[in-house]
């Protein structure tokens, strides 16, 4: 007895000791696998995460960029569930303001462009969501072979959340691999061509790099133009640029809304590739209160409307009621605001941010972009990103409440 044992303690070790060989649950057969079935991805924390060459099913917690580049790559179809409401088609935006006669100007229309481009993010779980607990037994039953975690945006603003740890922790504790992004707003600079590296880890996991760095290439592109425009602004040319978000959740009889500080990628692209300067100068990051007495001090040269608790236009602050106070501002008198495209709540840069760069800049130096038919230029963009038709792109211009600048 002793050496039967003996004899198949000797053979179970033989197998332990052959590489790639493992064992399926309950049929005692022997399945091979090797290495090749494996790839090693190294994430935006430097952690490499090992992932099978074969990817059918992704879980996502992202406001869209994930999402984006999935669908470009051609495989959105294989998101299962998801991490954000803001993907869903009900999470749609618009404005509401009064005017001083008593009438309202109402607007709808807004949506996540990655909605539009994979309508069938609709009819997945939600698993996940800002200010909601994760449920790991929705995750679990959508039995993914990957998440993909993008941090500074969505469901985790902190690039440092405790919670996003033990989120992580947990989900690899089912043995699901977990594939980290950083978004720009994890580094101090909050360059927003941070977003080619997010791209180009997307484009290792699906085995598509020469695809991603593509779409990487594409946007570096669009922002090099812009910023070449724009380096020969002398030091006394610079102009004051205040991105200022009309919340009203943040509105009261003293606070006029939210602004976005020095340490934020709108603040980048305003300093270090327009050539402008932020008028805010705090040293905080974005959604930070501000009165009318500290936007009245400042009085910029530009202000630039952010989605904020909603998309807001233009006329809002021209003409809303309760922005009377604002309007001696030279910004204000001369027309010189300009809005954003729509964005969803919590979401940071993603491949539309040369949009924004391109609305902002024509903005400030219109001189330089004399050229440039904003409307064109946009549709142009998201046929080239993204691959559409014109009559995609025109649907998704109109999801990001960007139908204002035809015919400017």
């Amino acid at each position: 007895m002793k050496q039967a044992m003996l004899l198949i303690l000797v053979i179970l070790l033989i197998f332990a000791a052959v590489p790639g060989c493992t064992q399926t649950g309950g049929t005692g057969d022997i399945q091979q696998v090797s290495d090749d079935d494996y790839r090693i991805v190294t994430d935006s924390r430097g952690v490499k995460v090992k992932l099978p060459v074969d990817i059918e099913r992704v879980a996502t917690v992202s406001y869209g960029l994930v999402e984006e580049v999935m669908y470009i790559l051609g495989v959105d179809d294989r998101i299962v569930a998801i991490g954000s409401e803001g993907l869903l088609s009900s999470a749609k935006s618009g404005y509401s303001y009064p005017l001083d006669d008593g009438t309202n100007v109402t607007a709808a229309g807004g949506n996540n462009v990655a909605t539009i481009l994979s309508p069938g993010l609709d009819d997945l779980p939600l698993f996940v969501d800002y200010g909601v607990a994760m449920n790991y037994e929705t995750l679990a039953a959508a039995d993914p072979d990957v998440v993909i975690l993008r941090l500074g945006s969505s469901a985790f603003l902190s690039c440092e959340d405790e919670n996003a740890e033990k989120s992580i922790e947990k989900i690899e504790s089912l043995g699901i691999p977990v594939v980290v992004l950083y978004s720009p707003n994890c580094y101090e600079d909050s360059d927003p061509t941070a977003i080619s590296d997010e791209i180009e880890i997307i484009g290792r996991v699906f085995g598509k790099e020469d695809e991603a760095e593509d779409i990487a290439a594409i946007l570096e592109s669009m922002k090099n133009d812009i910023q070449e425009r724009t380096a020969s602004v002398g030091e006394d040319e610079k102009k004051d640029v205040l991105v200022l978000g009309l919340s009203s959740s943040h509105r009261t009889e003293t606070a006029a809304g939210i602004a976005w500080g020095l340490k934020t990628t709108e603040s980048y692209m305003i300093e270090n590739l327009i050539n402008a300067r932020n008028s805010f100068r705090s040293d905080a990051g974005s959604f930070q209160v501000i009165n009318t007495e500290q936007i009245l001090s400042m009085d910029p040269d530009v202000i630039i409307l952010g989605t904020a608790s909603g998309y807001h236009p233009p006329g809002e602050l021209y003409n809303a009621t309760y922005y009377k106070n604002l309007r001696e501002l030279r910004a204000v008198k001369d027309h010189n605001v300009s809005s954003l495209p729509y964005a969803p709540r919590n979401a940071a840069k993603r491949l539309e941010y040369p949009i924004d760069l391109m609305v902002t800049a024509k903005a400030v130096y219109p001189e330089l972009f004399e050229d440039v038919d904003l409307n064109g230029w946009i549709l142009s963009f998201y046929q080239k990103v993204y691959g559409v038709d014109s009559g995609k792109a025109a649907e998704l211009r109109s999801a990001q409440l960007m139908d204002w600048c035809i015919g400017e």
